[in-house]
């Protein structure tokens, strides 16, 4: 079983009985927490691509803590004082302790010159596959991930604007065949302003998917 722990906007952190994996550690100006990152102790830390709003305080807590930080090499090169990275590129995988992550495609820009926006597939040895898109628009090769992955849990942008909107996103949800979805990157500013509860209603009428609403600062568990 892995606890997901939302902080808001779309950082979030999962967690094993051995492991925490932070995703895009956005705490010190996500107006949707409080969390100091002073205060966030973790093992491994993914980060999609280099917005503020994702690189957020990643290199701060990956000095403090020791943590290895996964990302493209354009943004590893961007947190010069950390000493345990991982460079990843689209499409390539990793083996980890808890299990493996495999980076990939996001169709979106990437914060930082030569660098790509990125996604992951997250597996755990003792638990579901799950599956962050990052931010990224609807793209036919969802269905790619979908039928080799076996999703059953995708993390999801429904904000529109800056990612997918809900129709894309309960679209993605459908391609992706994933058995839950968890809706992020919603409603942290005006521009991304969302209502959860229209994009599961849509979401549940074109998939055979559950949609989970978890505000931010709360938990699910996590079952394969």
């Amino acid at each position: 079983m892995i606890n997901f722990k939302f902080y808001g906007h779309s950082c979030f952190s999962l967690n094993t009985d051995k492991e925490t994996i932070l995703v895009d550690p956005f705490f010190k100006d996500n107006p949707q927490t409080n969390i100091n990152p002073q205060d966030i102790d973790c093992q491994y830390i993914l980060v999609s691509h280099a917005h503020f709003d994702h690189l957020g305080d990643a290199a701060v807590i990956a000095e403090r803590t020791g943590a290895t930080l996964i990302a493209i090499p354009e943004v590893l090169n961007l947190c010069q004082g950390v000493k345990n990275v991982r460079p990843m590129n689209i499409g390539g995988s990793t083996s980890l302790p808890f299990g493996s992550v495999r980076m990939t495609t996001a169709i979106h820009s990437s914060g930082v010159a030569g660098g790509l926006a990125c996604g992951f597939v997250i597996r755990f040895n003792a638990g579901p596959t799950v599956y962050y898109s990052g931010d990224t628009a609807l793209f036919s090769d969802m269905q790619i991930i979908g039928a080799k992955e076996k999703i059953e849990y995708a993390i999801l942008p429904i904000g529109d604007n800056f990612t997918m909107g809900k129709e894309d996103a309960a679209r993605a949800a459908q391609m992706l065949r994933a058995h839950n979805v968890i809706p992020i990157h919603y409603n942290t500013w005006p521009a991304i302003e969302q209502d959860p509860n229209v994009f599961k209603q849509i979401a549940e009428s074109l998939a055979a998917v559950k949609v989970h609403i978890v505000a931010p600062g709360e938990s699910m568990e996590l079952i394969k």
